[in-house]
Protein backbone atom coordinates (compact mmCIF):
# COMPACT_ATOMS: atom_id res chain seq x y z
CA UNK A 1 0.00 0.00 0.00
CA UNK A 2 1.30 3.33 -0.72
CA UNK A 3 1.66 4.94 2.47
CA UNK A 4 1.05 8.75 3.38
CA UNK A 5 4.37 10.30 5.52
CA UNK A 6 3.85 12.25 8.71
CA UNK A 7 5.62 15.48 6.87
CA UNK A 8 3.37 14.92 4.08
CA UNK A 9 -0.18 14.86 6.02
CA UNK A 10 1.42 18.01 7.28
CA UNK A 11 2.11 19.98 4.29
CA UNK A 12 -1.41 19.00 3.39
CA UNK A 13 -3.09 20.08 5.71
CA UNK A 14 -0.66 23.45 6.37
CA UNK A 15 -1.42 24.64 3.21
CA UNK A 16 -5.14 25.19 3.09
CA UNK A 17 -5.69 26.21 7.33
CA UNK A 18 -5.82 30.04 7.81
CA UNK A 19 -4.48 30.83 11.15
CA UNK A 20 -7.55 32.76 11.73
CA UNK A 21 -10.78 31.66 12.16
CA UNK A 22 -12.52 34.29 13.55
CA UNK A 23 -15.88 33.56 10.91
CA UNK A 24 -16.29 30.67 12.82
CA UNK A 25 -16.02 31.74 16.25
CA UNK A 26 -18.67 34.54 15.27
CA UNK A 27 -20.85 32.07 13.80
CA UNK A 28 -20.36 29.82 16.98
CA UNK A 29 -20.60 33.07 19.51
CA UNK A 30 -24.48 33.55 17.48
CA UNK A 31 -25.96 29.73 18.23
CA UNK A 32 -28.62 29.01 20.21
CA UNK A 33 -27.77 25.86 21.39
CA UNK A 34 -26.43 24.65 24.98
CA UNK A 35 -22.67 23.89 24.69
CA UNK A 36 -19.88 23.51 27.12
CA UNK A 37 -16.71 22.64 28.27
CA UNK A 38 -16.48 19.28 30.69
CA UNK A 39 -13.51 17.03 31.73
CA UNK A 40 -13.28 13.60 30.88
CA UNK A 41 -11.31 11.67 33.26
CA UNK A 42 -9.96 8.17 32.26
CA UNK A 43 -6.69 6.54 34.45
CA UNK A 44 -3.81 9.70 35.07
CA UNK A 45 -5.87 11.92 32.09
CA UNK A 46 -7.42 14.50 32.44
CA UNK A 47 -9.33 15.57 28.79
CA UNK A 48 -11.06 18.90 28.01
CA UNK A 49 -14.00 18.01 25.85
CA UNK A 50 -16.70 20.08 23.94
CA UNK A 51 -19.81 19.33 23.65
CA UNK A 52 -22.81 21.09 22.06
CA UNK A 53 -26.56 19.27 22.44
CA UNK A 54 -29.45 19.48 20.28
CA UNK A 55 -32.68 21.34 21.18
CA UNK A 56 -35.07 18.01 21.10
CA UNK A 57 -37.25 16.55 22.88
CA UNK A 58 -36.06 13.39 22.75
CA UNK A 59 -33.04 11.12 23.44
CA UNK A 60 -30.44 11.63 20.23
CA UNK A 61 -27.30 10.01 19.09
CA UNK A 62 -23.88 10.80 19.89
CA UNK A 63 -22.00 11.85 17.01
CA UNK A 64 -17.67 11.79 18.20
CA UNK A 65 -15.79 14.18 16.11
CA UNK A 66 -11.85 14.02 15.94
CA UNK A 67 -10.17 17.50 15.28
CA UNK A 68 -7.42 18.25 12.32
CA UNK A 69 -4.03 18.33 13.17
CA UNK A 70 -4.12 21.61 14.03
CA UNK A 71 -5.92 20.69 17.72
CA UNK A 72 -9.27 21.92 19.19
CA UNK A 73 -9.87 25.30 17.01
CA UNK A 74 -12.64 27.36 16.84
CA UNK A 75 -13.89 25.75 13.60
CA UNK A 76 -14.07 22.32 14.75
CA UNK A 77 -16.60 24.09 17.39
CA UNK A 78 -18.42 25.55 15.17
CA UNK A 79 -18.22 22.55 13.04
CA UNK A 80 -19.87 20.42 16.58
CA UNK A 81 -22.42 22.96 16.81
CA UNK A 82 -23.80 22.41 13.20
CA UNK A 83 -23.42 18.48 14.07
CA UNK A 84 -25.83 19.31 17.11
CA UNK A 85 -28.37 21.77 14.96
CA UNK A 86 -29.21 18.65 12.70
CA UNK A 87 -30.10 16.57 15.71
CA UNK A 88 -27.32 14.92 17.60
CA UNK A 89 -24.95 15.41 21.03
CA UNK A 90 -21.87 16.94 19.44
CA UNK A 91 -18.75 15.58 21.41
CA UNK A 92 -15.45 16.79 20.60
CA UNK A 93 -12.05 16.19 22.94
CA UNK A 94 -8.97 18.30 22.49
CA UNK A 95 -6.56 15.50 22.39
CA UNK A 96 -3.97 18.12 23.40
CA UNK A 97 -5.42 18.17 26.95
CA UNK A 98 -2.40 18.60 29.30
CA UNK A 99 0.08 18.56 26.76
CA UNK A 100 0.11 22.58 26.33
CA UNK A 101 2.51 25.18 27.57
CA UNK A 102 2.22 24.49 31.70
CA UNK A 103 -0.08 21.48 31.06
CA UNK A 104 -2.83 23.30 28.69
CA UNK A 105 -4.50 22.00 25.68
CA UNK A 106 -5.08 23.69 22.02
CA UNK A 107 -5.48 27.11 22.69
CA UNK A 108 -2.55 27.46 25.24
CA UNK A 109 -0.31 26.56 22.37
CA UNK A 110 1.78 29.57 20.59
CA UNK A 111 0.42 29.83 16.63
CA UNK A 112 1.74 27.11 14.34
CA UNK A 113 2.70 24.87 17.35
CA UNK A 114 -0.52 22.80 17.99
CA UNK A 115 0.09 21.23 14.56
CA UNK A 116 3.57 19.77 15.81
CA UNK A 117 2.33 18.54 19.26
CA UNK A 118 -0.57 16.55 17.80
CA UNK A 119 1.95 14.94 15.34
CA UNK A 120 3.65 13.41 18.30
CA UNK A 121 0.66 12.38 20.03
CA UNK A 122 1.13 8.69 21.34
CA UNK A 123 -1.85 6.81 18.98
CA UNK A 124 -2.66 4.61 22.10
CA UNK A 125 -3.55 7.71 24.04
CA UNK A 126 -5.84 8.96 21.49
CA UNK A 127 -7.48 5.87 21.69
CA UNK A 128 -7.91 5.52 24.61
CA UNK A 129 -8.99 9.63 25.19
CA UNK A 130 -11.45 9.27 22.73
CA UNK A 131 -12.99 5.72 24.14
CA UNK A 132 -13.10 7.73 27.17
CA UNK A 133 -14.82 10.84 25.68
CA UNK A 134 -17.04 8.26 23.96
CA UNK A 135 -18.33 6.37 27.16
CA UNK A 136 -19.09 9.44 28.92
CA UNK A 137 -20.90 11.01 26.00
CA UNK A 138 -23.29 7.19 25.75
CA UNK A 139 -24.02 8.11 29.67
CA UNK A 140 -25.09 11.49 29.01
CA UNK A 141 -29.59 11.25 30.08
CA UNK A 142 -30.05 12.63 26.38
CA UNK A 143 -28.17 10.00 24.72
CA UNK A 144 -29.83 7.11 23.25
CA UNK A 145 -27.09 5.21 23.08
CA UNK A 146 -26.11 5.05 19.53
CA UNK A 147 -22.59 6.44 18.74
CA UNK A 148 -21.30 7.57 15.58
CA UNK A 149 -17.30 8.86 14.85
CA UNK A 150 -16.23 11.54 12.21
CA UNK A 151 -12.83 13.32 12.04
CA UNK A 152 -11.10 15.76 9.62
CA UNK A 153 -7.55 15.87 8.20
CA UNK A 154 -5.51 13.78 10.68
CA UNK A 155 -8.82 13.32 12.40
CA UNK A 156 -9.69 11.35 9.51
CA UNK A 157 -7.32 8.72 9.62
CA UNK A 158 -7.45 8.80 13.48
CA UNK A 159 -11.64 8.34 12.50
CA UNK A 160 -10.50 4.66 10.14
CA UNK A 161 -7.94 3.86 13.17
CA UNK A 162 -10.79 4.30 15.85
CA UNK A 163 -13.02 2.04 13.92
CA UNK A 164 -10.55 -0.53 14.16
CA UNK A 165 -10.85 -0.64 17.91
CA UNK A 166 -14.32 0.50 18.93
CA UNK A 167 -16.71 -1.98 17.83
CA UNK A 168 -19.93 -0.10 19.03
CA UNK A 169 -19.76 2.47 16.51
CA UNK A 170 -22.81 2.64 13.84
CA UNK A 171 -20.52 4.27 11.62
CA UNK A 172 -17.50 5.81 10.74
CA UNK A 173 -16.92 8.91 8.45
CA UNK A 174 -13.41 9.63 7.20
CA UNK A 175 -13.13 13.29 6.19
CA UNK A 176 -10.29 13.35 3.69
CA UNK A 177 -7.91 10.84 5.98
CA UNK A 178 -5.60 8.08 5.70
CA UNK A 179 -6.60 4.32 5.87
CA UNK A 180 -5.16 2.15 8.78
CA UNK A 181 -2.72 -0.68 8.75
CA UNK A 182 -4.27 -3.94 5.78
CA UNK A 183 -4.31 -6.55 9.23
CA UNK A 184 -6.77 -3.90 11.60
CA UNK A 185 -8.86 -3.84 8.69
CA UNK A 186 -10.92 -7.17 10.02
CA UNK A 187 -11.48 -5.78 13.69
CA UNK A 188 -13.33 -3.13 11.89
CA UNK A 189 -17.23 -3.59 12.47
CA UNK A 190 -19.25 -0.65 11.81
CA UNK A 191 -19.24 0.75 7.63
CA UNK A 192 -17.03 3.68 6.77
CA UNK A 193 -18.09 6.07 4.33
CA UNK A 194 -15.09 8.17 2.33
CA UNK A 195 -15.17 11.95 1.85
CA UNK A 196 -12.02 12.82 -0.46
CA UNK A 197 -11.10 15.93 -2.63
CA UNK A 198 -10.44 15.60 -6.33
CA UNK A 199 -7.39 17.68 -5.48
CA UNK A 200 -5.86 15.87 -3.26
CA UNK A 201 -3.48 13.24 -5.17
CA UNK A 202 -1.39 12.39 -1.88
CA UNK A 203 -4.54 11.22 0.37
CA UNK A 204 -6.33 9.67 -2.92
CA UNK A 205 -3.26 7.88 -3.49
CA UNK A 206 -4.30 5.33 -0.83
CA UNK A 207 -7.69 4.63 -1.85
CA UNK A 208 -7.43 1.83 -4.63
CA UNK A 209 -5.41 -0.13 -2.09
CA UNK A 210 -8.08 0.79 0.63
CA UNK A 211 -11.00 -0.05 -1.39
CA UNK A 212 -9.03 -3.20 -2.39
CA UNK A 213 -8.18 -4.29 1.48
CA UNK A 214 -11.26 -3.51 2.52
CA UNK A 215 -13.25 -5.41 0.27
CA UNK A 216 -11.00 -8.59 0.93
CA UNK A 217 -11.63 -8.02 4.67
CA UNK A 218 -15.08 -8.16 3.85
CA UNK A 219 -15.82 -4.97 5.32
CA UNK A 220 -18.49 -2.02 4.23
CA UNK A 221 -16.26 1.02 2.87
CA UNK A 222 -18.47 3.94 0.41
CA UNK A 223 -15.56 6.17 -0.71
CA UNK A 224 -17.01 9.42 -1.95
CA UNK A 225 -14.55 12.05 -4.01
CA UNK A 226 -15.54 15.91 -4.61
CA UNK A 227 -14.32 17.08 -7.83
CA UNK A 228 -11.82 20.31 -8.07
CA UNK A 229 -11.94 20.46 -4.27
CA UNK A 230 -9.26 20.78 -2.12
CA UNK A 231 -8.13 19.14 1.23
CA UNK A 232 -9.81 20.09 4.28
CA UNK A 233 -12.83 21.37 1.94
CA UNK A 234 -15.46 21.14 4.64
CA UNK A 235 -13.17 24.27 6.35
CA UNK A 236 -11.93 25.52 3.52
CA UNK A 237 -15.42 25.56 2.16
CA UNK A 238 -17.15 27.93 4.98
CA UNK A 239 -14.17 30.60 5.17
CA UNK A 240 -14.90 34.03 3.53
CA UNK A 241 -12.44 33.60 0.93
CA UNK A 242 -13.74 29.89 -0.65
CA UNK A 243 -13.47 28.43 -4.04
CA UNK A 244 -16.74 28.25 -5.94
CA UNK A 245 -15.07 23.99 -5.83
CA UNK A 246 -15.03 23.92 -2.28
CA UNK A 247 -17.74 25.95 -1.44
CA UNK A 248 -20.27 22.91 -3.60
CA UNK A 249 -17.82 20.17 -2.12
CA UNK A 250 -18.54 21.02 1.08
CA UNK A 251 -21.76 21.82 1.00
CA UNK A 252 -22.51 18.22 -1.07
CA UNK A 253 -20.46 16.13 1.49
CA UNK A 254 -23.10 17.54 4.34
CA UNK A 255 -26.05 16.91 2.85
CA UNK A 256 -24.36 13.26 2.16
CA UNK A 257 -23.10 12.98 5.91
CA UNK A 258 -26.34 14.41 7.34
CA UNK A 259 -28.26 12.00 5.49
CA UNK A 260 -26.25 8.98 6.53
CA UNK A 261 -26.43 9.90 9.88
CA UNK A 262 -30.06 9.87 9.47
CA UNK A 263 -30.40 5.87 8.23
Amino acid sequence: MKRITLISLLILCAAQVSSAQDWAKATLEKSPRHREWLTVKHDNRSVETFVVYPESKGKTPVVLIIHEIFGMTDWVQDLADQVAAAGYIAVAPDLLSGMGPSGGRSSDFAEGKAMEAVSHLNPDQVTTDLSAAADYALRLPASNGKLFVGGFCWGGSQTFRFATNRSDIAAAFVFYGGPPERDAMARIKAPVFGFYAGNDARINATLPDAIAQMKAAGKSYDPVTYDGAGHGFMRAGEAPDASDANKKARADAWVRWKSLLGK
